[in-house]
């Protein structure tokens, strides 16, 4: 899969060279690219904000830069794109696996008050927000959506991670325990020490749905 992030501030992405998704871009898995739209813009001082017409706080993003690099990384339309912006639908697990399907995603970044509004009726495809708040620019939530995706592209983790991890199964994840057996008086459970399969197996599902009831009973109804 291909992923590209168009943004005023490409510093901001090193964590996506790192750890897991590093590794699997390394290994030729992942192909994440982080795209400068001030690169783009076609004035002296490679302005890429303005402000509002109609007058009010803060700056808006031009059309101008935003128009031009989409249409460099995507010239032909062939990926699906994505603004991130507190006006989209909110990003869950069941999207993470519907964005899988494209071989190609356009993430852009907004910035200060957002971006012109005929960006997103000419060239987007769809909004997503991470989240009912708001945050200073659409960096973060680009990150988010790029690491959700990646963890489940072929090669990128071992399939049995992906299985029993929380919002995957539909529920919240059991609790995980290592060596030591004891720590600061405090033990692992027996029942995941007496190698018996099936009652590990039985005393995850059990967690699961307690912490699930506890915490996001909302999962379970949307289940029933």
């Amino acid at each position: 899969m291909k992923i590209t992030i168009l943004t005023l501030f490409p510093e901001m992405f090193a964590p996506l060279s790192e750890s897991i998704l590093g590794r699997a871009q390394n290994a030729g898995k992942l192909n994440i690219s982080v795209v400068n739209i001030r690169d783009y813009a076609e004035n002296k001082h490679s302005k890429c904000d303005d402000y509002p017409f109609g007058g009010g706080a803060g700056m808006v993003m031009m059309p101008q830069p935003v128009g031009s690099a989409i249409e460099a990384v995507d010239p032909e339309h062939k990926a699906h794109r994505i603004y991130l912006s507190p006006k989209g639908q909110t990003f869950k697990q069941s999207k993470v696996f519907e964005l899988l399907q494209y071989e190609h995603l356009v993430l852009l970044c907004g910035h200060y008050e957002g971006i012109d509004q005929r960006i997103i009726d000419l060239y987007i495809d769809e909004e997503i927000s991470i989240g009912d708040y708001v945050l200073t620019g659409g960096e973060l939530p680009a990150m988010v959506i790029a690491d959700c995706v990646a963890r489940y592209v072929d090669g990128v983790i071992s399939d049995g991670s992906l299985v029993d991890e929380s919002f995957a199964s539909g529920g919240l994840e059991y609790p995980q325990y290592t060596r030591p057996a004891v720590y600061k008086g405090v033990a692992v459970p027996d029942v995941l020490l007496n190698g018996d399969h099936k009652k590990v197996d039985e005393w995850r599902r059990e967690q699961s749905e307690k912490l699930t009831r506890s915490r996001r009973p909302d999962l379970l109804k949307e289940d029933e």
